[in-house]
């Protein structure tokens, strides 16, 4: 893993990115990657945030994996900051590499260096092997989220 650079995304990964987001069951039924049109305007949103941190790993000149991390300031918990680790993806002829842990490891001190107090995700309730990989890092299951579709 000595060869991996995890560096802050830029605009020329977009297309790299987005196909790792479509390159399963669930992302292949909502993105697009012939049409960058929606992911460059989002790409310039998290650019000018200084909450938003969106990463790529990058082996070879080759961009493999992928996650954004936001950070967020708040009232609860005496003030607690937290940190919210989302779009985690990996190239397919990468998984089984251990890029994934050290991805959320890379998430994990990021998050402190922020001075975040808590770290959370939420992981479609389909992905079980990805439910089995975060709690392996640590992470428990210890809320039940909802969405609304807008």
């Amino acid at each position: 893993m000595g060869d991996l650079e995890i560096r802050p995304a830029v605009a020329d990964d977009l297309p790299a990115i987005v196909a790792m987001l479509a390159d399963d069951p669930l992302g292949a039924t909502r993105e697009s990657p012939d049409d960058l049109t929606p992911y460059v305007a989002a790409f310039q949103r998290l650019a000018d945030d200084p909450n938003q941190r969106l990463v790529v790993a990058v082996r070879e000149g080759r961009v493999v994996g992928t996650l954004q991390l936001t950070i967020v300031p708040g009232l609860s918990r005496k003030g607690a900051t937290r940190s919210i680790i989302e779009g985690v993806r990996v190239h397919a002829d990468e998984r089984g590499s251990g890029l994934g842990t050290r991805f959320i490891e890379w998430a994990i001190e990021e998050s402190r260096r922020q001075g975040c107090q808590l770290v959370q995700l939420t992981s479609d309730a389909t992905r079980t092997d990805a439910h089995r990989f975060y709690e392996r890092l640590g992470f428990s299951a210890s809320h039940l989220g909802f969405k609304l579709q807008l």
